[in-house]
């Protein structure tokens, strides 16, 4: 059954039809299943490696409104992925970038364009304008936020989800009695446990393959088809091409989606997901600036890399011994708490997990993260560094 009601289907015109001829043709499309593409309106929540070939495949199959929504901004290290962005968007709005690529493909697009981060304050208001959302976020507080506004609103949520070579792909729609996110993921995982693309790295193919699977599934919904991952989660395996696929069940005791749900508002995410530790004392941080002038004052630091050795290879930072994150805990006794130790990573974000490891396991000695990470010093101090 398509998602789109009988009465706001349009005719097409005559260079639709021939724009879309080979959909036209094709007995599960048709004419009909066209004019639902035509009247379907659909929110890509990410304009980054999924949401990429998302909005390219739905701006060509014909679909009438695609919402973009995104607060970020091109940078040089989105374009090994983010096929929907050039050289020449570096530094501009992604939604604008989008926007134009969408135009470029189909000027008979009606693109609306939500240049903001996806809150609780905002969601409802946002996804209900829409049929169907398409989930290209890459973190947990906005993934369990999608999935809980569209249980509220009845909206099929199509999701995917990319690391290093692993995708996932499935249609959470509790509407239709399929499960929903909650029902995959009850909880999510502690803070830190699953590293970002950003941290961990994606092979770039990766999110055009489980973007694409996501737009095949939004055109199913549109115009009714079958075999949809609606009740299945879709595993992919990029580095030894294998498909798995899994059976979800609808979780009776869903707290959103279950028998007696006892979630009735969204809620705050981010505390949600351990992003707001409660009680935990202030991680000082200090800057590359600031760094840099302790070491010329001959400041005694301890600089502690937590990156893998395969980053480490990327270039060595200065005065600095590595421990990667996963030993940190066991290996504290290296550590001369009478200093001052800068705890360094790519970004500033495992560094944080490092030193909440370093506190859970008793130590007693100053910690200070390195704000935005290496690559803040391969911007700020030493220019002849890669930032990667």
């Amino acid at each position: 059954m398509s998602v789109i009601p009988n009465e706001r289907l349009e005719e097409l015109t005559k260079e639709e039809f021939t724009r879309y001829s080979r959909h036209l043709i094709l007995a599960e499309v048709g004419l009909e299943g066209q004019q639902r593409l035509k009247a379907a309106k659909v929110l890509i929540a990410g304009t980054g490696g999924l949401g990429a070939p998302l909005a390219l495949y739905l701006a060509a199959a014909g679909v009438g409104t695609i919402g973009v929504l995104d607060f970020d901004f091109v940078e040089e290290s989105n374009l090994q992925r983010q096929i929907i962005h050039t050289v020449k968007d570096v530094d501009r709005p992604k939604v604008a970038s989008a926007r134009d690529k969408i135009l470029a493909i189909n000027p008979h697009v009606n693109v609306i364009t939500h240049n903001a981060k996806l809150t609780s304050a905002n969601a409802l208001s946002i996804i209900e304008d829409y049929d169907i959302v398409a989930d290209g976020t890459d973190n947990f507080p906005a993934r369990y936020l999608i999935n809980d506004a569209c249980v509220m609103l009845g909206k099929p949520n199509v999701y995917g989800s990319i690391l290093q070579f692993e995708g996932q792909a499935s249609v959470f729609y509790a509407k239709q009695g399929g499960a929903c996110y909650r029902c995959l993921f009850a909880a999510p995982p502690p803070p830190g446990l699953v590293p970002s693309c950003g941290e961990s790295g994606v092979i770039g193919v990766l999110p055009g393959i489980i973007g694409t699977i996501q737009a095949g599934e939004v055109i199913k919904l549109i115009i009714g088809g079958t075999g949809m991952l609606v009740g299945r989660l879709l595993l992919f395996d990029a580095w030894n091409m294998k498909f798995r696929e899994l059976k979800l069940n609808k979780n009776p005791n869903c707290p959103i989606c279950g028998e007696n749900p006892t979630i009735h508002s969204l809620i705050d995410y981010e505390e949600f997901c351990g992003l707001k530790p409660k009680d935990e004392a202030p991680i000082d941080v200090i800057t590359a600036k600031e760094l840099k002038a302790r070491l010329d004052a001959g400041d005694e630091l301890q600089i502690v890399d937590i990156r893998e050795p395969h980053e480490q290879v990327i270039f060595r930072f200065p005065k600095s011994f590595p421990i990667p994150l996963g030993q940190i805990s066991r290996r504290k006794d290296e550590l001369d708490e009478s200093k001052d130790t800068v705890f360094i990573c790519k970004i500033g974000q495992r560094s944080i997990f490092a030193i909440r490891a370093l506190r859970e396991a008793g130590y007693s000695g100053r910690l200070f993260n390195l704000q935005d990470g290496v690559n803040a010093w391969a911007r700020d101090i030493d220019p002849s560094l890669p930032v990667y």
